[in-house]
């Protein structure tokens, strides 16, 4: 793990990550909490069959996902609101929240104990003195299983696999001394130099600050890597010390 505390130049770039596209009715980025999802000016049938047809051809990538909706000005009843929250369940996504302007969506979201806002953001980090130590890192001496979700403001070290399932999520960089199945979210502050590292690299969905991908169909033997921001864009290189 060298790599990471001495800078060491790695080789040529091997792939893109694939970045979600957005649709003209349906937009994504990503939260601390999961993943916010702005919907455009149309009818709610409209709306609802977009978001569940955009769902369905990324399954993967929504799978196991925490979802809060933006809406805008849709007045949204229980029964329209309470059926979509169904509909997400069975596919294994959680809406947790609905932000909207209309007093009958925000009232129905609170019937349904959904949040009607976004946690307030974080303040600002003040600029540590030379002399003083970083946030200490967590290790976890461990494979994480499906349902496991570690959270750490630093950097995060694992000593096992991540499962399918299982979420990592820190303010930096995560280093997986095994297989990366699950989903990880590193820069979950807004660091853009943040870094994932795993002994094998195929995230369900991979976050560094606010982008958001997930990891291309694998071709041949898994290898080390390291995934970085490049441009604003999620790339993938080899890991070497």
């Amino acid at each position: 793990m060298e790599c990471i505390a001495t800078g060491r130049n790695f080789a040529p770039l091997c792939y893109n990550f694939l970045i979600m596209p957005d649709t003209p009715l349906i937009q994504m980025k990503g939260l601390r909490d999961g993943l916010l999802v702005t919907l455009g000016q149309a009818a709610w049938p409209v709306l609802e069959s977009a978001l569940m047809t955009y769902i369905e051809k990324n399954e993967a990538f929504f799978k196991g996902a925490r979802l809060a909706l933006e809406v805008g000005n849709q007045p949204l009843k229980v029964m329209e609101l309470s059926t979509l929250r169904d509909t997400l369940s069975e596919r294994g996504i959680t809406l947790w929240a609905v932000i909207g302007d209309s007093p009958l969506t925000q009232n129905t979201a609170q019937m349904l104990g959904l949040a009607t806002r976004l946690h307030k953001p974080a303040p600002p980090v003040e600029t540590q003195p030379a002399h003083q130590p970083e946030t200490a890192a967590l290790w976890v001496h461990k494979t994480l299983r499906s349902g496991v979700r570690v959270e750490h403001n630093g950097n995060v070290v694992i000593l096992g696999d991540v499962n399918p399932g299982a979420e990592v999520i820190a303010s930096g960089s995560v280093i997986v001394w095994g297989r990366l199945r699950g989903v990880v979210h590193a820069g979950a502050e807004g660091d853009q130099h943040a870094l994932v590292c795993a002994l094998d690299l195929a995230p369900t969905q991979l976050r560094i600050a606010g982008q958001i991908a997930l990891s291309p169909r694998r071709e041949g033997d898994p290898h080390p890597e390291t995934a970085r921001l490049r441009d604003g864009q999620l790339q993938a290189e080899p890991w070497k010390p």
